[in-house]
């Protein structure tokens, strides 16, 4: 579990529980109320306000909360201040005994699911408790899928209608463009769900929903309506900048170029092009702006790779005689889809796509 992580104990025993925790995961901190106050001060926050007002503050300010007291009491406690399951903390509670883990709220955005096994490994007679159906299903988690890999979706009002499906077992169709493939663990996928190698296959009636994994704009209302779309970071994009150019320059340039080939902007994994002396502040500032890694490489590298159309003047300035094309293939490790262009008077953009195994 990567984030913040506080634990809330509220009688002796508790105490003895959250200490055991910390003891496996040394990032949480927990909070007691002071009355309880020992020679363990230098592992404890002891609080002496009300504990609704300690959870509202520690709500807010974390990835994930460890209640050791009744889940009635938690629930109480959190209700007023619940947003919604992207931003709300993930929940565990943990009975006086230890006896049980239960994950509580945000199990699978949230990872309460995750932490509720880990923890329950700690103590010998535990058992984490959890309620959310695709888990206890054993079936696909619709809102999770690729989450390990840094997909994204496109659509999430489509969610929790084809979650609906997945775990009621109706028929589900799966297709993958590009991506990692490796996102089912288990041995075979679940019954209901069925692997398709064209798009225009889940468009029949007998698919009730669908899971598209791709780089590719998705157009099609019919699949739009029933579909997850999924975005792998598959597409690298190569660029030759200039020192002066400047960063809407940039972002203007990638759009166009992935707009004219039905690319998603939401598939770039990361940008690409040539080392320089001092950075590009339009590059740096384009990127920061998405959360895009920069890869450089110099000329001697870039001048080794085979690209479709070099040029005599980018030889002449960059000793190269490519930066965006090269760059993008270098970086992919895959194929370049879309040559480089031209946008006057100092960018030119192309794209590889990476390749997976």
């Amino acid at each position: 579990m990567v984030g913040k992580i506080a634990v809330i104990a509220i009688t002796r025993h508790g105490i003895d529980i959250a200490t055991k925790i910390k003891e496996k995961m040394p990032e949480v901190q927990i909070f007691a109320p002071k009355k309880y106050s020992n020679s363990s001060a230098d592992v404890i926050n002891w609080f002496t306000e009300q504990t609704a007002q300690l959870i509202t503050a520690l709500f807010k300010n974390n990835d994930a909360l460890i209640c050791i007291f009744s889940l009635g009491a938690v629930v109480r406690l959190i209700a007023p201040i619940l947003a919604d399951k992207k931003r709300d903390p993930a929940v565990i509670v943990i009975d006086d005994k230890a006896n049980f883990v239960i994950s509580a709220l945000s199990g699978h955005l949230g990872g309460a699911n995750s932490l509720a096994r880990l923890i329950s490994t700690f103590f010998a007679n535990a058992q984490a408790v959890i309620t959310t159906a695709a888990d206890v299903n054993e079936t696909i988690a619709v809102d999770l899928l690729g989450r390990e890999f840094s997909w994204t979706i496109d659509n999430t009002e489509n969610v929790t209608k084809v979650s609906a499906l997945m775990v009621n077992e109706e028929k589900i169709g799966v297709y993958q463009g590009t991506g990692e493939k490796n996102w089912w663990k288990a041995k075979s996928l679940p019954h209901n769900v069925a692997i398709v190698h064209d798009l225009d296959e889940l468009k029949s009636p007998s698919f009730r929903g669908a899971l598209i994994i791709s780089d590719t704009i998705i157009n099609d209302p019919i699949l739009f309506e029933k579909s997850v779309i999924y975005r792998p970071k598959s597409l690298v994009v190569g660029l030759g900048v200039h020192r002066d150019t400047k960063g809407e320059a940039i972002e203007h340039g990638v759009r166009a170029v992935l707009e004219q080939v039905g690319l998603s902007f939401n598939s770039i994994r990361n940008v690409a092009s040539i080392k320089r002396e001092q950075n590009v502040e339009g590059l740096q500032d384009f990127c920061t702006r998405h959360g895009f890694t920069v890869e450089v490489y110099d000329r001697n590298e870039l001048r080794s790779v085979p690209v479709p159309n070099p040029s005599e003047t980018v030889q002449k300035f960059e000793g190269t005689p490519s930066v965006s094309e090269a760059s993008s293939i270098m970086s992919a490790k895959g194929d370049l889809i879309l040559p480089k262009q031209k946008f006057p008077p100092d960018l030119t953009v192309a794209v590889s796509r990476v390749r997976f195994d």
